[in-house]
């Protein structure tokens, strides 16, 4: 027993057509077919109960799905099941084509086209991106829609001799009915009686020899009209292969999006399908959709980098040096505790600072308060650097895996976007809130315009870890700049921005982008950073790595 059989004992599920106005695979009711003419599967696709629901569930939050449904269904009566079944195909780990033999004559067009489908070379690579995923299932139907389109158009004459089967066949059905009825009608108006002989039994003869001369017949007319359709519908084959190729593409590249932009497979989960759609095509269309590897390359770089780093531990040992620090003290200097004579020499130079320490190198992580992204959108950030990549493209990619290095320390981010003193804007990442696609996607495509202030947003950033030191006494955060030009500052601004490094104990990291001037020493940047890089070639990313060892 098949599993639509499993999943549709009275055998109606697949055995009657769908209404071309209903999801496909949604049943007619109907009396029973006849013995004489059982009726074929609606759907090509072996599947279940369970698979339908997913259908009907996706269906019903898709408008393009349903407008296509619409669209299709003037072409072809039973469009809505040709969807039913491409969806299927997708969706399933192991989707199984049924026999065309047990399938409804009107649908053998269906067979024939999802069959095209699933012999197609690229269907394995489609399959690996939408398999279990009911949206990404959905959207390789809707890619599929003009193929479909030429495929049922080229298809006509088939469908007009399937139509014209299935009417045959149910005459059939019709003339077996009535032929087995008569005799019994006309002995019930005879005698009055049930029309069965004494013994319970229907009249043989008379009605066998109606039901064998009616159902041949009928036999008969229905492959008469059907011979041809094992014939191949002109241009299927090279139709499909089209429509798996760009479906393919375009899951495979969804997929690299939603990964680039860290959208992950959970969140992807509990979106809606009008709400992952919008947010695809946002991505696709985007100020930096053409970046987005890049910004997937830093993101993965930094996850590395994460991996590296050294945070409250000891690094390599590379020889002795003297101070206070117990943790290092050399075995020799403990040894001296042992003898009573000693102690008060070895606390008299623990006082000092002179005790023989083990000397190691090693980078470690003291930031603990909100880490800021200060990004220049002035002008000129739109210029392309070395391998044609955007200043700002670069400098985005950076924040945006700064941002992920935040949420993974489970501190605050902020992105402060600035050009000129009076265009500045603020995007606010708590970390105990969950960083919504549509809120990153807000502060990565902004862009300003205009010159370059140094102070705006310098002066933004303190006053956020200002107000982060009042609410929760957190100090110590990190302040990344990245910029593409120098300009200059008030010397009474740089007081008191010395100050409020002193009292917060923040650091400041000065990344130079396509300006060796800017990182160049007796800069502007250089006097207000205390790590300062300059990163000339875009297509290095490395360039930075070190940035996300230290944060």
């Amino acid at each position: 027993m098949d599993d639509d059989a499993r999943a549709h004992p009275d055998a109606a599920a697949e055995g009657t057509a769908s209404r071309p106005d209903e999801p496909a695979g949604r049943a007619a009711t109907g009396p029973a077919p006849s013995a004489a003419a059982p009726a074929g599967h609606a759907g090509a696709v072996v599947a279940d109960r369970f698979d339908r629901v997913v259908w009907h569930d996706i269906y019903g939050q898709s408008a393009a799905l349903r407008e296509l449904a619409g669209e299709l269904g003037e072409r072809h009566v039973h469009s809505a099941d040709l969807l039913t079944d491409a969806f299927l195909a997708a969706y399933k780990a192991a989707p199984r084509l049924r026999e065309a033999a047990e399938m409804e004559h009107s649908r053998l067009v269906n067979h024939r086209v999802v069959a095209a489908l699933l012999d197609s070379p690229g269907f394995a690579e489609l399959h690996r991106e939408t398999v279990g995923d009911p949206y990404a299932a959905a959207m390789a139907v809707l890619a599929q829609a003009g193929a479909l389109r030429r495929m049922l158009d080229d298809a006509r004459p088939d469908r007009d001799r399937d139509e014209r089967a299935d009417r045959a066949r149910q005459g059939a059905g019709d003339a077996v009915t009535v032929g087995a009825e008569a005799p019994r009608q006309t002995g019930d108006e005879a005698d009055g009686s049930d029309g069965s002989d004494e013994d319970g039994t229907a009249p043989g003869p008379a009605a066998d020899a109606v039901r064998r001369t009616d159902g041949d017949a009928a036999r008969r007319a229905a492959a008469g009209v059907g011979q041809a359709l094992a014939a191949a519908v002109p241009g299927v084959p090279a139709a499909a292969r089209g429509a798996v190729a760009k479906s393919a593409a375009g899951a495979r590249k969804e997929a690299a999006l939603m990964r680039a932009w860290g959208v992950g497979a959970g969140e992807q989960e509990r979106m809606s399908f009008d709400e992952r759609a919008r947010l695809a095509e946002r991505l696709r269309t985007g100020r930096l959709a053409e970046w987005a590897e890049l910004i997937g390359r830093f993101r993965q770089m930094a996850d590395g980098e994460r991996a590296r780093k050294v945070e409250n531990a000891t690094g390599e040992l590379i020889g002795v040096t003297l101070g206070d620090d117990l943790s290092r003290v050399v075995p020799s200097e403990l040894a001296s505790l042992g003898l009573p004579e000693l102690r008060a020499v070895f606390a008299a130079r623990y006082a000092a600072g002179e005790l023989m320490l083990y000397d190691s190198r090693g980078e470690q992580a003291t930031g603990r308060g909100a880490v800021i992204a200060c990004v220049d959108t002035s002008h000129s950030m739109y210029e392309a650097g070395p391998g044609g990549i955007t200043r700002e493209a670069w400098a985005k990619a950076c924040a945006l895996a700064l941002l992920d290095q935040a949420r993974q320390g489970g501190r605050d981010f902020v992105g402060i976007v600035f050009s000129a003193a009076d265009k500045l804007r603020v995007f606010r990442f708590p970390a105990d809130r969950p960083a919504g696609p549509d809120r990153v996607l807000d502060f990565a495509e902004t862009f300003l315009g205009g010159g370059t202030s140094y102070q705006r947003p310098l002066t933004a950033a303190c006053e956020l870890l200002e107000e982060e030191f009042n609410d929760s006494a957190r100090r110590r955060g990190d302040i990344v700049m990245l910029t593409d030009d120098d300009c200059g500052v008030t010397e009474e601004w740089m007081r008191g921005w010395n100050e409020a490094k002193r009292r917060l104990g923040f650091r400041v990291f000065g990344v130079g982008i396509g300006a060796p001037r800017v990182a160049a020493a007796g800069s502007v940047l250089e006097a207000l950073c205390d790590n300062l890089r300059s990163v000339e070639d875009f297509t290095d990313v490395h360039a930075a790595a070190d940035l996300f060892r230290v944060i």
